[in-house]
């Protein structure tokens, strides 16, 4: 295919498929919220899903290995992957801008601060602006804030190096040091599966024995909304430098032509970003 042609794809049924997929998880897990079922048809529908999203990428691959794309549908996908990673930043916004909301505004203002009607005494005579909240009269029950050090800064000090050997990674694959390239890319790998271990275990101490809920107030919503959905992040980006480390394994990319890669870099490097917000705002502050 010369560069100066524009990549038309060929009729494709996974869109289609992935469509029927979705819409069988999400009517399953609307029924299941409504105690209408079980979870069986949530379940059927994820499990196609994944089946789907196999085929797909597989299909992408195939075409991407076979010669098919140029330098216009590189240029494409990297304005999709930027789009893309804006969108996952706007996302975390909106949760940061809750925090902050919640931190500087409301408190204050339940708090009788900054009106000139005193709402604390309308709404809640006893309540104080204070941080960590469990809202008025102690709504959550007792618990124990998680503090920054421990298993946070060692998660901090994990996810930047990963950030080290994913860009080493990428150094070798440009350089066409492919034992560089499937090494940095096996140690990131483990990185961030032991980042989701540590976290799992400490969703498991902060539940267990600090008594730290979603329903532990404010402060309990808004921490495990922010870790949770990051920790998510992470899952995904491992699972996909999985991938990625298979194909370099088995001879994919070259030193100029290997977006896939370079894809799921920016990805990493996105959700390395993300947690260091996280552990000054959540953790430290």
């Amino acid at each position: 295919m010369s560069g100066s042609s524009y990549y038309v794809p060929h009729e494709t049924k996974w869109p289609f498929l992935a469509t029927v997929a979705l819409i069988v998880m999400f009517t399953g897990l609307a029924n299941y919220m409504n105690d209408e079922s079980n979870l069986t048809l949530t379940y059927t529908g994820l499990a196609l899903l994944l089946l789907v999203v196999y085929g797909w990428f597989s299909y992408v691959v195939n075409e991407s290995e076979g010669g098919l794309y140029d330098s216009q549908v590189d240029m494409s996908f990297r304005w999709g992957m930027a789009w893309f990673i804006f969108s996952e930043v706007m996302f975390f916004a909106a949760f940061f801008g809750a925090l902050y909301y919640a931190r500087e505004l409301s408190l204050p203002w339940l708090a009788g601060e900054g009106t000139k009607v005193s709402t604390n005494q309308e709404l809640w005579p006893t309540f104080e602006n204070v941080w960590p909240s469990n809202g008025p009269a102690n709504y959550g029950g007792d618990f124990v804030v998680m503090k920054a050090a421990g298993i946070p800064a060692l998660n901090t000090i994990i996810l930047l190096i990963s950030g080290l050997t994913v860009t080493w990674a990428h150094h070798g694959l440009k350089e066409g040091k492919r034992n560089q390239l499937i090494v940095g890319l096996l140690a990131t790998v483990l990185l961030g599966f032991i980042f989701v271990g540590f976290q799992a275990y400490e969703y498991s101490h902060a539940y267990n024995d600090l008594n730290l809920k979603m329903t532990s107030g404010m402060y309990g919503s808004t921490f495990y909304m922010l870790t949770g959905f990051h920790g998510f992040h992470v899952t995904l980006g491992a699972i996909m430098l999985t991938v990625i480390l298979f194909r370099c394994i088995k001879g994919h990319f070259t030193n100029e032509n290997h977006f896939g890669f370079e894809a799921v870099a920016w990805y990493w490097h996105f959700v390395d970003v993300v947690w260091l917000g996280l552990f000054v705002f959540v953790y430290w502050l």
